[in-house]
């Protein structure tokens, strides 16, 4: 082998090895510290979820009777049009079955929109929550030396194995004077970044005699 070439090689293990001598130093000096904590359970904990639950079922109440308004126009004139139906001449059967198409549609649109709106508005709500929530997690890391926090909820936990006192649950509420009661999580709390999608306010319009075509 060239000799140039083995004392590159040399140098590179030498200093590798070096490198590596000084990270477990650091290690030891500095050891790893990983607290984990579940989001769902410290904000079923927190005061703010009852009012966040009142008021998104007061959000949620008004979409359903906007819904059932919209429903019962339908219901109505879909009635009408199938009593009358035999008396109409070609071109007003024609044209209530084109308004009746429509207010199907527009049916529809709503149902989607509500879920949406629904969802954004639980975002908003939930928002100075989280916020707040965030804010202690840093101050509880930083005071009792924690390197990371996890996450320990989801449908794939970000945590799969961790021992009883890496949970910093209870030091987070105790931080926010917060004493816990029976976990009551939210029906729709955050996950990892993400809020779970709500339920819709209310089920899609039934189908009809009349042929009309549902929007994807």
């Amino acid at each position: 082998m060239n000799p140039v070439k083995t004392l590159r090689l040399t140098l590179a293990a030498a200093l590798l090895t070096a490198g590596t001598l000084a990270a477990n130093s650091a290690q030891a000096q500095a050891p790893l510290k990983i607290g984990y904590t579940s989001v769902q359970y410290v904000l079923s904990q927190m005061p703010e979820s009852k009012q966040i639950e009142s008021s998104l079922k007061t959000y949620n109440e008004q979409l359903a009777a906007q819904m059932k308004s919209k429903y019962g126009e339908y219901e109505t004139k879909l009635k009408a049009y199938q009593q009358g139906a035999a008396g109409m001449t070609d071109v007003v059967k024609a044209d209530k079955e084109k308004e009746l198409t429509g207010l199907q549609q527009s049916i529809q649109e709503f149902q989607r929109s509500a879920e949406q709106s629904l969802q954004q508005k639980q975002q908003s709500l939930l928002r100075p929550a989280l916020d707040k929530l965030q804010k202690t997690i840093d101050d509880v890391a930083n005071e009792n030396g924690y390197t990371y926090v996890l996450n320990s909820d989801g449908d794939t936990p970000t945590l799969l194995h961790g021992p009883k006192d890496g949970d910093i649950s209870e030091i987070v509420l105790k931080k926010m004077g917060i004493t816990p009661t029976a976990p009551v999580p939210l029906k729709a709390g955050p996950t990892a970044g993400a809020m779970a999608a709500p339920a819709a306010p209310v089920a899609a319009p039934a189908g009809t005699k009349t042929k009309t075509k549902s929007k994807k």
